[in-house]
Order: structure tokens, then sequence, then C-alpha cells
């Protein structure tokens, strides 16, 4: 799992007509600083407008995902999208001079190519994953659509997709690794039925369709004069033929190319979250519009688990970095008062301790009798003494030091403390140590609740003799 986020090396550009457009465009990929995104840029017009490739810019997803703000726009984002997130890339300026991004072959294999060949460049910066640790649902009954995210240590996706149709009726494509994303999913192209054409065409859209850059399924008898008419759309007066179920007998990449096609674009909708994530998708007959909306649910979520906080990710039975005999050693707290049973994480800055709370501890025996709860005072005083052993552990010889609290300040509970409870405590420093004085941050947890925080001062002293 990549650790460090990323961009493009240098600048590549991609020249070609949108597919509903037809406009020329030249689409150029830049690099850009650390925590930027994906941007979009407008270059033709007035200011230069930037669109972030965000979930809540999506305005349209009828043949396509179409982002924009106010009306600024870009269209048919997917494909490249795709292949950014494919390749880690958090990070990059999509400056084009027009409205829709070059449709190319229809597939995303030449944008990914091109990018290969630009380089890819680690920036000075963590990546940062959204992971999912539970399931998400988002469903269309009436269109049978539905989209599933689970826990998982990747992402990977899994779709199927069904239509009304003898020649395209359920196809299923996989994708478990997105270092396999170029070979097995990047070549697959576009696809659209013979007897949608016409009524697109009257809808001012696929102005720069063609039998190059789609797969066209007819999937029903033609006459001559409708494929004549269609050959005129395409200006390719008496050079179109229907075979095998398909406009020009085009070869399929693979047997189930419209599947991994839809598996692509799922995929470059999924980048509007924004971040890299962790989990399985599965999903069964997707589309843009419901692809979108399922990731501007995601989106509220984590803005969500954004003001949420969290507890440290630690083994609560791993191996701690210093054991009960290592504390003792280090602070001069002894039963019934000492509060800490192990250190899991120490750094410079901050520390990891853990309290095992059960009915054998003193207190209970009047803090309640009849409803055991662990004082407050008490479960400060355990922070404290995981903050003394992180301000010791900056003095060279920590057994000749104690640390003395000078004041607690926005001190608040949350939830309360019971027999059986694991404390864990993460404390961090606000300031550096200077001239002895430590300023921590403190947080206590019970599982993912946050039960007591604060703010703790004190100063190490040398121990007299």
């Amino acid at each position: 799992m990549l650790t460090k986020q990323r961009t493009i090396k240098s600048s590549v550009d991609f020249k070609g007509k949108g597919l509903h457009t037809g406009l020329e465009t030249i689409l150029s990929i830049k690099p850009s600083e650390a925590n930027k995104g994906i941007v979009f840029q407008r270059i033709d017009l007035e200011n230069k407008p930037l669109i972030p490739a965000l979930a809540e810019n999506v305005l349209d997803t009828s043949r396509g995902t179409v982002l924009g703000i106010n009306e600024v726009k870009v269209s048919t984002v997917e494909h490249i999208l795709a292949v950014l997130y494919s390749l880690g890339i958090d990070n990059a300026l999509l400056e084009i001079n027009g409205p829709e991004v070059p449709i190319l072959d229809g597939s995303s294999l030449k944008f990914f190519e091109g990018i290969e060949k630009a380089g890819i460049q680690e920036l000075d910066a963590e990546k940062v994953y959204y992971e999912f640790n539970e399931k998400y649902e988002y469903s269309d009954p009436e269109k049978g659509v539905s989209i599933t995210i689970y826990p998982d240590s990747k992402a990977s996706f899994d779709v199927k997709i069904g239509y009304d149709s003898p020649i395209l009726k359920n196809q299923y494509a996989t994708l478990e690794n997105l270092e396999d994303f170029k070979t097995e999913i990047a070549p697959c192209r576009t696809f659209v039925f013979f007897r949608e054409i016409e009524n697109l065409a009257k809808n001012n859209l696929i102005k720069g369709g063609d039998v190059d850059n789609a797969i066209i399924i007819v999937d029903h008898s033609v006459t001559q004069e409708e494929i004549d008419r269609v050959a005129e759309l395409f200006n390719k007066k008496g050079q179109l033929r229907v075979e095998s179920g398909i406009l020009n007998n085009v070869a399929l990449r693979f047997d189930n190319e419209q599947a991994r096609h839809k598996l692509l674009d799922l995929i470059g909708d999924m980048s509007l979250l924004g971040m890299p994530f962790l989990g399985r998708v599965i999903a069964s007959h997707p589309g843009h519009y419901c692809n979108t909306e399922f990731v501007k649910q995601i989106r509220k979520i984590i803005k969500k688990d954004r003001n949420k906080v969290l507890p440290p990710k630690v083994n609560l039975y791993g191996t701690p970095v210093i054991d009960i005999e290592g504390i003792k050693k280090t602070i001069p707290h002894r039963f019934p008062f000492l509060l800490v049973d192990k250190i899991m994480v120490l750094t410079d800055n901050e520390v990891v301790g853990i309290k095992n709370v059960t009915m054998n501890e003193p207190f209970f025996q009047g803090h309640f009798p009849e409803e055991a709860v662990m004082p407050g005072v008490l479960q400060l005083e355990a922070m404290a003494q995981c903050g003394g052993v992180l301000a010791l552990h900056s003095v060279p010889d920590p057994e000749l030091y104690s640390t003395y609290f000078i004041s607690i300040d926005k001190v608040k509970y949350r939830k309360k403390v019971i027999p059986g409870d694991i404390l864990v405590f993460k404390l961090k420093l606000i300031a550096p140590i200077r001239r002895g004085i430590v300023q921590m941050d403190c947080q206590a947890f019970v599982g993912n609740d946050l039960v007591c925080s604060g703010e703790m001062m004190a100063q190490i002293v040398k121990n007299k003799g």
C-alpha cells in the first residue's frame, strides 16, 4: 500500500474530440503540490476557473460524468479519473481548453500509457486513506441498482451488468488489484446500443461518436435504411455493416469488455471521494448517476468522521514498548496508585498507554458500592502518569527526575468507565518542551469512544539527593 502522496513527474498532453460535443480539445495533465487533489481548469475561459474533482461538483450524469461549478463544466471525466486513481496519483492539475475530455479510442489505455511515460513522483506528504470499518450500501430497486462497500485491506471491485438484450445479457467483471488496471480494465471501450444512436443524436449528443471509439451493439434486426442513416451521422456513408451483433464487426478485446468498461467507469466515479479508500466494492447494474450519488453519501460520512476523534490504532494485546516493570523504573507510583499497565507507543512527542480496569481496583469499594464507576480524577491521574512517561523520555537519566503537574484545562468527561473496560490513553505535545515545561493534549478512549479529554501542563524536576 502506497504511503506517500503522488503526482505526475512531467506534463503530458492528450488531443482529441469529445464524445458528445465533437469538439477538438487538448487535455494537459501537469504536476501539482501535495494536498491539492485532482483539479480541472478551463483555460479557454476568462479567469481560467478551477473545478475540483469531487462528488459535490457533479452536475450531470445522463451519458457520462459532468463536473462543474455554476456554468463552468467539464464532461466525460470518468476515463481519465480512473487512470489517475489506479496509478495512485493524488494531486494533478488537468488543464483543458474546452468543455469535454477527449474520448480517444473510448477506453483509458492511451491515457494510462501517456501518464506512465511521463512518470510519477512521490511527494513529501503522507497519503491518507479512508478505511471502511463497516458495510455501506446504496440501492435503487426500481432500476435494479445496488452498490455495497465492505471493509477490506485494499481497494477491489466486482461489477455485474445485464440488459434486456439477446446480445448483452449478464456479464461480470472483477479487479482484485489496482496494479492490474492497465492490462485488465484500461483497454475496455465504452459501448452503446444501435437502437439508442438516433435518439442520442436528436438530443445533440454523440457528435464525436464513431465506430472507432465505441462498441455499437446491434441486438435486433435492422434495415439497410437504418444502417445508412447511422452511417451518415458518423460521416461513413456506405461504409458500415453489421456482423456478429456489432456494428462494423469491431473485435472485442475481452469477452466481457462491456462489464469491464462499467468497472472502469465505477473507479473513475469512485475517485470523486477525493482520497483513496480501502474497501471491496460490489456493484450490480452500476451507472454514473448511482455511482456518484453513492460517493456523495460517503463524502458526507467522511466529513462527519473528520470531526470525530478516533482512538489510536494499536494492538491491545501486542508487545508493549515499555512493560509494567519499565514503567516502575520511569515513574515513582506504586500500588494502589500506579494506574498504567503498559506503554504501546512512545515517540519524542506522543505516548499511547493502556490501563485495564478491573473490579479489584480499591476505589470501586466506595465509588460506588451499587454501581462501580471509575472516578474522573483517577482517569486524569492515569493520563498524567502516561504524560510523565512521555516527559521523562526527553531526559537522559529519567530515574533522576520526576514530573509534577501544575495545571489542567478544558477537561471533559463523555462516558462512564466501568470494570472490564480497557482505557487507551493518547497524549501529544502541544509545544516543544522548554525549560522543563511540558504541555500536552490528552485523550482517553474505551473502544472507539472518547471518554475523557483535556490539556495538561507539567514540570520536569530533578529529584533531591
